[in-house]
């Protein structure tokens, strides 16, 4: 089906990539100028690891999904900062194709549908250094509502009370970052329910929205990650009008949701890269 090639899930290990300054600047290149502001703004080379290996993501992506070629890619954020694709092409069979990055601790990654509205997020849960479990937690208390936070605290494990908040943050991230909205949007009235973390689902001011569903993984030591998939009627306005399709009937619209989800498929950074670099980088520099 060829909706299905719109559903991709890659992920990039940063941690084992570790380029000279020299090989960096090169594998930047194959990025538009305008992108590159964005990566060096960092001073920790793993923050501009992260950043550049999040950009290549995505022209990667639409490159090999899209078959646009690089230097045709045009990439560029709502007002929120959401990213998107400036691309019309009307006869492409994929309706409404639009992607989500993330990154946190040793991943970055993209999610895309071709359908439906993507959000992504990767939490790495690493244990507090400067505070308890419960003090850390607390800090985030206002986002939770009273179901969901009596769910974090009632355990004795201060592990455990980590890994529920860890859990309950990253699928409420994914839904936002899907909306387009971001993490400015207030986050109690946006409540999440589960069987043992499977049939998830969210109901926003006491309403289940019906027309979303939600996947929790783990992404390798003490990293999850959550994929929310869902209406393009629910997007922000900015949102909206960067999306082909809007509006589905019922048949068309339960298509796009019901696609299967892919695994994550892991990368290197020479994956995303669009020709080969020389044959000398491999051999000093990477």
């Amino acid at each position: 089906m060829e909706l299905e090639k719109g559903v991709q899930r890659w992920v990039v290990d940063i941690s084992k990539w570790n380029p000279s300054p020299d090989y960096f600047s090169s594998v930047m290149s194959f990025l538009p100028q305008h992108e590159h502001s964005s990566i060096t703004m960092f001073v920790k080379m793993e923050d501009r690891k992260r950043a550049l290996v999040s950009r290549l993501l995505q022209y990667a992506l639409v490159h090999q999904v899209l078959g646009i070629p690089f230097d045709e890619i045009i990439i560029r954020r709502t007002d929120e900062g959401k990213p998107y694709l400036e691309y019309v092409n009307k006869t492409c069979a994929l309706p409404n194709f639009n992607f989500n990055t993330s990154h946190d601790g040793n991943f970055v990654a993209i999610a895309s549908e071709p359908v439906c509205l993507v959000g992504l997020d990767i939490v790495n849960y690493s244990i507090p250094v400067k505070e308890s479990v419960e003090e850390f937690i607390q800090n985030f208390s206002s986002y939770f509502s009273s179901l969901e936070w009596t769910d974090i605290t009632k355990s004795d494990s201060p592990y455990d009370k980590l890994n529920r908040f860890y859990r309950y943050w990253c699928l409420k991230e994914a839904f936002v970052k899907a909306t387009g909205v971001g993490m400015g949007k207030r986050l109690d009235n946006v409540e999440f329910h589960h069987s043992c973390w499977n049939d998830i689902f969210v109901t926003v001011d006491g309403k289940e929205f019906k027309n979303w569903r939600f996947w929790l993984l783990e992404l390798g030591e003490n990293h999850l990650v959550s994929i929310a998939r869902g209406h393009p009627a629910t997007a922000t306005t900015s949102y909206k009008r960067t999306l082909k399709q809007t509006e589905f009937g019922e048949k068309e619209y339960r298509l796009g949701l019901n696609l299967p989800s892919v695994d994550f498929i892991f990368r290197m950074v020479e994956d995303l890269l669009p020709v080969s670099v020389l044959a000398g980088h491999y051999s000093t520099d990477i």
